[in-house]
């Protein structure tokens, strides 16, 4: 009988070291599947940093451009361009997409949250290059020329669905408690709303906001076709301006060795300018105290 049941100690022992191997094992796996999806990003990063990180300097970001021939010159109208555009798309684009998806949260069944739910997911997979056609015969045709204000629209249109998106799924789980204890009050329902659910749940919206503004702030395709680029400081939002894609875009395509050297540092900053508005959207998010996001 001890024999019998010695033996059936063993055995389990023996399967509880197995389960933990298989379980040890399947952790490292995971693990190291896992951070295979950093590797292109940490690759991407470096070869930036060898490449770029020699044309950044204080002339780089405080000067224009010089002429094909001669060496230095930065990229100021560009970063001034960049700011202009992508703040405009904003003023343009988050109102009714905040709005829109407030409406889709709080009247989810309805027909027409379907159709607005079903023009956004369209929406937002609708190629760059096809929204900057839409801008450039919606604004840049009428006024007849090329604009920051058109490239603003094209951008905008870009925004929308992703500010939308993300601002009905931060209402949508927020608490129906937080509602029904306001409207018991006596509190007029667009209150409960202006008062109560917005601001349970800004710090998700403005998260939204943020990485949306980092997902278009990339853009070069629909720039093309609408603000088209300007060799010169222009902050007028009705006339052509660069902006950093579009430098990029224009040195990286250049025969020129000076051009390709500021095209490096200008991807460079680009891309230091993405982490920097998603470190601020972390930021703003950790430090908000309640709240859904």
């Amino acid at each position: 009988m001890d024999t019998v049941y010695l033996k059936r100690i063993l055995e389990d022992e023996k399967a509880i070291r197995q389960r933990i191997l298989k379980n040890n094992l399947s952790g490292v796996i995971i693990t190291f599947i896992s951070s295979l999806v950093v590797v292109p990003l940490v690759l991407i990063l470096a070869y930036l940093l060898i490449n770029g990180i020699s044309s950044i300097n204080f002339d780089f970001i405080t000067q224009l451009p010089k002429p094909v021939g001669e060496a230095g010159g930065g990229i100021v109208n560009a970063i001034a361009g960049s700011a202009i555009i992508v703040f405009l798309a904003l003023v343009l684009s988050v109102p009714p997409a905040v709005f829109g998806g407030i409406y889709l949260s709080e009247y989810p069944d309805s027909k027409l949250s379907a159709l607005v739910r079903f023009s956004n997911e369209i929406l937002q997979g609708t190629p760059s290059i096809v929204i900057g056609i839409f801008a450039w015969v919606l604004v840049v045709v009428p006024m007849g020329h090329f604009s920051a204000f058109s490239g603003s629209v094209a951008l905008g249109i870009m925004l929308i669905p992703i500010v939308l998106k993300a601002t009905e799924e931060t209402l949508k789980r927020i608490p129906p408690e937080l509602r029904e204890a306001a409207a018991s009050m006596g509190v007029p329902y667009h209150r409960v709303i202006l008062k109560v659910v917005v601001p349970t749940g800004l710090k998700g919206i403005v998260n939204g906001i943020l990485l949306g503004a980092t997902r278009i702030s990339g853009e070069t395709a629909p720039l093309l076709f609408t603000a088209f680029g300007s060799p010169f400081m222009n902050l007028h939002a009705g006339k052509p301006m660069s902006s950093l894609p579009l430098v990029i875009y224009n040195y990286a395509t250049s025969p020129y060795d000076e051009w390709h050297k500021l095209a490096w540092g200008a991807s460079l900053l680009l891309i230091l300018a993405v982490f920097g508005i998603n470190m601020l959207a972390r930021i703003f998010v950790s430090k908000q105290g309640g709240g859904t996001q």
